[in-house]
């Protein structure tokens, strides 16, 4: 008989609810040079939970002085209306943004290393053997404070630096949360470098080493793949994806990164697929557009511009072709 990690994964079934967590706050606003008012993180987050996303990540436990944009963590999560049912979400890299992080409103600290050596120095500064070595403790705070804890994989499907990343790499820094009792595991494909060929292999070994692992898959679309890998996960089984307002995002630390797949292009696809999401399309779309006027330049979601499919134009607001 067939272990549990050889058993074929089963399709994601239409009318199955899909779990969206929206990065736009945190990945998003990071590779912004100029600083975006504290008050205006905390009116696009509350925008968000009333379009009706449930799961945001908001921010970053990192140092200030690594990411400026980030600093003021703690203020924008005090300023957040949180509602029934919402999960606030923030990346913690060591202890001391885990001791920050205990005294808010945050319901899950997320950690993260790079499965690529050479992503990992530039991105903390540290190997992956010394990155893995500061989780413990942040655990430990985590759980002290009644704090869910989630692992993250960086370059899960391939490094700017090195190319293609083994998925034993993944399965290795999978291995080390499992042990510490971390069951949510996110795969990030931190530039764009994702293929419908690489998910399937990432995932396939993650099946046979953890099976007992949950997925979300954080997509960028920076070679524009970044919804037919969407469609690869649904077919694997995968029920949770990360995307951002906008088609906001990019990490700082590694070259070539551009935005993750746009949160109102994975709605409309997801619900025009036949998937529920719980996300109010049009709500949605207005905060993504206050967001482009907040950052001051246009971001390239491509639903925000053309509106849902069924969208009605006047005819007086095309021109008639000279006859």
């Amino acid at each position: 008989m067939a272990g549990a990690g050889n058993v074929l994964p089963m399709p994601v079934r239409t009318g199955s609810v899909i779990e969206i967590c929206e990065v736009g706050p945190r990945d998003g606003f990071q590779i912004e040079k100029r600083f975006i008012p504290t008050e205006r993180k905390i009116e696009i987050v509350n925008g968000l939970i009333d379009a009706g996303l449930k799961k945001i990540q908001v921010t970053s436990f990192v140092s200030p002085r690594a990411v400026p944009q980030l600093a003021d963590a703690a203020e924008v999560l005090a300023g957040i209306e949180k509602k029934p049912g919402v999960i606030l979400t923030a990346l913690v890299p060591n202890a001391r943004g885990a001791e920050r992080a205990a005294e808010t409103q945050l319901d899950i600290m997320g950690l993260f290393c790079s499965a690529s050596e050479a992503h990992s120095r530039k991105n903390v500064n540290a190997s992956i053997d010394e990155t893995l070595a500061r989780f413990p403790p942040v655990v430990e705070i985590a759980r002290a404070a009644g704090k869910r804890v989630q692992g993250g994989v960086a370059t899960a499907f391939g490094c700017p630096f090195e190319g293609d990343v083994p998925p034993q790499s993944v399965v290795r820094i999978a291995r080390f949360y499992r042990d510490l009792g971390i069951v949510d595991l996110n795969l990030g494909d931190t530039t764009g470098m994702a293929t419908p060929t690489t998910v399937r292999a990432v995932l396939a070994a993650l099946r046979e080493a953890v099976p007992e692992m949950k997925v979300t898959l954080h997509f960028h679309n920076t070679r524009g793949v970044g919804l037919a890998n969407v469609m690869v996960g649904l077919s694997e089984g995968v029920y949770r994806y990360d995307s951002s307002i906008g088609g906001l995002g990019g990490c700082p630390f590694a070259a070539g990164a551009t935005g993750n797949i746009c949160t109102e292009d994975l709605v409309y696809l997801l619900e025009e697929s036949g998937y529920e999401t719980g996300v109010d399309l049009e709500r949605l779309i207005d905060v993504a557009k206050r967001t482009e006027a907040v950052l001051g330049h246009e971001l390239p979601g491509q639903v925000m511009k053309a509106g849902p499919r069924l969208t009605r134009h006047g005819v007086d607001a095309v021109s008639t072709a000279a006859g």
